[in-house]
């Protein structure tokens, strides 16, 4: 390994530290989370993040199935299903923008999107 070697890989290393630091938490701030509930692909109810909605349950009944999920302090989760693998229970609590919960049987998805800031950059290039 020669002197250039050594150079580049300090200098890509020093570049991406300074990228990680400044540049990433400034893409991902939004003012506000909320819950987006979907069934075969259009969105059916919007739900924000507030105190008055920790503990509450909400069922959700559609021509393909039934799901009830539970709102915590800034997270979600599927705690009653009809489908058979019931794996939209299992996976548990969701809290970060861009996570989601999935029942295919039941046509339904469960994400958590931000308001606020906009960026070009979406969550896969985080």
């Amino acid at each position: 390994m020669t002197k250039g070697d050594k150079i580049l890989i300090f200098t890509v290393l020093i570049v991406n530290i300074l990228i990680l630091i400044f540049i990433n938490p400034s893409l991902f701030n939004y003012e506000e989370k909320y819950i987006s509930i979907q069934v075969n692909g259009e969105e059916i109810k919007t739900i924000f993040f507030d105190d008055d909605m920790i503990g509450k349950t909400i069922p959700i009944e559609t021509e393909f199935g039934y799901n009830l999920i539970e709102i915590g302090d800034g997270k979600v989760r599927v705690i009653e299903a009809d489908c058979p693998d019931k794996l939209d229970v299992k996976q548990g609590y969701i809290s970060e923008v861009g996570e989601v919960i999935v029942c295919l049987p039941n046509r339904l998805v469960i994400e958590i999107k931000g308001t606020g800031v906009e960026t070009e950059i979406d969550g896969i290039s985080r």
